[in-house]
């Protein structure tokens, strides 16, 4: 009895192993049977080129992977090695493919973060992924990234597999490869590189489309003295040398552009898509990516902002101002889609390709100001509410001490309408009113109009202290003009694969931010500011227009956000450095120009359009000064809309606050 039992546990134990084998057995090859030949990775194949269309089927872009020209390791800098070596996998000579201790210390670190603040990737396995894998994050492509690894470690020595790597990895705006990105970032041979270049180009493959310094050059310093730290804190280089390198500019060399036109645009649509596909896919797929872009519209913007910052520089210079000399940025967006139109983001793409209308941070001044009265709009306060323009002092705005805010002009008109207030762009009424409504609430009904930028939530807010990006103004400008819908702005509508497959298609993203009828009000408001306030030189525009001006203390910033029924335009001009642009170069005299020449241009072919006005929203004659309903007799009259409900009364007596 006992022999038997014995021969059915060893069966089974039989039957359970064999089980076990076969399930291990499977795992492996379903892991190793799809594993590309090692020794492809010797072998060079050329990519297909990836084209960029504006959406009239222009091309804008060639996109492909220059020569890599490989160079040996003994012609690349000890420095670069180092700085590599140092960033990415210190234990680079001491482990078999994969770093165990570093698996180990990334994981606590992530654990004590409560968030994925370090990878634990080796070099080695880096170029298996690069060469072999996806960037898809799963846990079988890590287990084969592991794997191939082990396979490259035992076939190639690690200076071999250093080369390699070196000669292969993405380091960001088309540049595959040390020697390519040395060329394309520095305008030299690798191996004429210093250390601070070193320690540049060896920050980039941890986020090629956040680091690459042709997209954010300010991002790119931070993360190459955190390299250097790195160098110093391992001994590659001493204290001394490591803070001489740090105070070192980034110096860029002279980009040699192949794009037919609209560089900042394609750099926007290139690290926008790096996000989504890939950017080896991108320079190497031969896809076909169809933007929103209107090469007319572009070339309207670019003839605009510069004809704008020639005029200006001639003014600076005649007041003795001098370089840098003023830059200027221009975004024009599709109000109903979101799609942008035409983007300048500089006055010379090839000198600085800092994009100026997406990622420069300025204050809007008074071009914030419309922000705040939609949102009292919104909260039931009609057009003709009067509103008091006196000096006022307002307690302990900081360390104790009153913050008496002043008007532009240094004059007060006493009590005025809240349109009148707007066109004419009266700081104390617009500060007044924030106070009214609470400067937090503001912020949080700004934020929700698409200005992702942070806000101080003080009184200062109405007089556009706190810094925003052009784009970020501008869509939340489209906001009036399209009914009160929110639409993230795009710049790719679709990306076709060889085989004319949709590899990637916009989802627009649509929300209603505030009600039609406050929407058509706000666009009443607007229009007032040409027709009857300081933007009075866009009356030459034969379509209905809407605007405001905004000027920044010190003329440093001068900006114009305005809009037609179909597409809202915003327009910046200041100075890199934060200094005045000149006495009394305001909005008006130094924005608004070019945005007339660009919507002359833009709108000259269009069908005409009025702006939206719904069945809950009355027009209404009133007395301008006084807010009153306007009699028969009455001389001086304008049309206002409101709510109904809300609109004056005939011989009422206007609201006051």
């Amino acid at each position: 009895m006992e022999s038997k039992n014995r021969n059915k546990a060893f069966i089974l134990f039989i039957l359970i192993a064999g089980v076990v084998f076969g399930a291990i057995a499977g795992a492996i090859f379903a892991i190793t049977s799809d594993f590309p030949q090692i020794r492809s990775l010797e072998t060079y194949r050329p990519p297909a080129v990836t084209r960029i269309y504006s959406a009239d089927k222009k091309v804008l872009a060639e996109l492909f992977v220059e020569k890599r020209d490989p160079v040996p390791l003994k012609d690349i800098p000890f420095f670069l090695k180092e700085a590599i070596v140092a960033t990415e996998d210190r234990n680079f000579y001491q482990h078999s493919g994969v770093d165990l201790k570093g698996i180990l210390r990334a994981a606590i670190k992530d654990i004590l973060a409560r968030e994925f603040v370090e990878g634990a990737s080796t070099i080695t396995q880096q170029l298996a992924k690069t060469l072999f894998l996806t960037s898809k994050k799963t846990l079988m492509r890590k287990i084969k990234e592991a794997v191939l690894s082990f396979q490259l470690e035992r076939r190639y020595t690690k200076d071999e597999i250093l080369q390699m790597y070196l000669n292969q990895v993405y380091f960001g705006s088309g540049a595959y490869g040390v020697e390519s990105a040395a060329r394309i970032f520095f305008g030299k041979a690798a191996k004429d590189l210093g250390l601070s270049e070193c320690a540049l180009i060896a920050a980039m493959p941890k986020a090629p489309s956040r680091y690459s310094p042709l997209i954010n050059k300010e991002l790119a310093l931070k993360r190459r003295d955190i390299v250097l730290k790195q160098m110093k804190d391992t001994g590659i280089i001493t204290a001394s040398v490591c803070d001489k390198a740090l105070k070192e500019p980034v110096v860029l060399g002279k980009q040699n552009r192949k794009e037919s036109g609209a560089g900042y645009f394609v750099e926007y649509v290139k690290s926008s898509l790096e996000e989504v596909i890939g950017s080896s896919r991108l320079y190497k797929g031969g896809l076909t990516v169809y933007t929103t872009l209107s090469f007319k519209l572009q070339k309207a913007a670019e003839d605009a902002v510069a004809n704008g910052l020639i005029a200006l520089e001639a003014r600076m210079k005649s007041r003795g101002i001098k370089d840098p000399y003023p830059q200027g940025a221009l975004i024009a967006l599709d109000v109903r889609t979101g799609g942008i139109l035409a983007m300048v983001g500089g006055r010379d793409f090839s000198k600085s390709p800092f994009n100026r209308a997406v990622s420069a941070r300025r204050q809007p001044g008074s071009a914030f100001k419309p922000i705040v009265y939609a949102y009292a709009i919104e909260q039931g306060f009609p057009q003709s509410m009067m509103i008091l323009d006196a000096p006022v002092a307002f307690k302990g705005a900081e360390n104790g001490k009153d913050w008496t805010p002043e008007n532009f002009s240094g004059e007060y008109m006493g009590e005025i309408t809240l349109r009148t207030a707007l066109a004419v762009s009266e700081n104390i009424p617009a500060v007044r009113l924030t106070e009214m409504l609470g400067p937090n609430s503001v912020a949080r009904f700004g934020r929700s109009l698409g200005i992702e930028s942070p806000f101080s939530p003080d009184l200062s807010l109405a007089l556009g202290t706190s810094e925003t990006t052009l784009i970020d103004l501008t869509s939340a400008y489209a906001v009036f003009p399209n009914r009160g819908e929110r639409i993230e702005p795009f710049g790719v509508t679709e990306v076709l694969d060889g085989s004319g497959r949709v590899v990637w298609q916009v989802k627009p993203q649509k929300r209603a931010v505030m009600s039609r009828a406050g929407a058509a009000i706000m666009t009443d408001m607007l229009s007032s500011v040409i027709q009857e306030g300081t933007g009075r030189k866009a009356r030459v525009i034969r379509y209905p227009v809407a605007g405001k001006t905004g000027t920044t203390n010190q003329y440093k910033d001068a900006l114009f956000i305005g809009f037609s029924p179909s597409m809202a335009a915003g327009v910046w001009v200041g100075r890199d450095v934060y200094k005045t642009l000149g006495n009394l170069e305001t909005g008006a005299r130094a924005a608004l120009p070019i945005w007339i020449e660009f919507m002359t241009q833009a709108l000259a072919d269009s069908a005409f359009q009025y702006f939206d006005i719904p069945d809950n929203v009355v027009k209404v004659r009133i007395d301008p000064i006084t807010g009153l309903r306007a009699s028969d007799n009455s001389t001086h009259t304008t049309t206002a809309l409101f709510k109904k409900g809300t609109e004056p009364m005939p011989h009422a007596k206007a609201q006051r606050r």
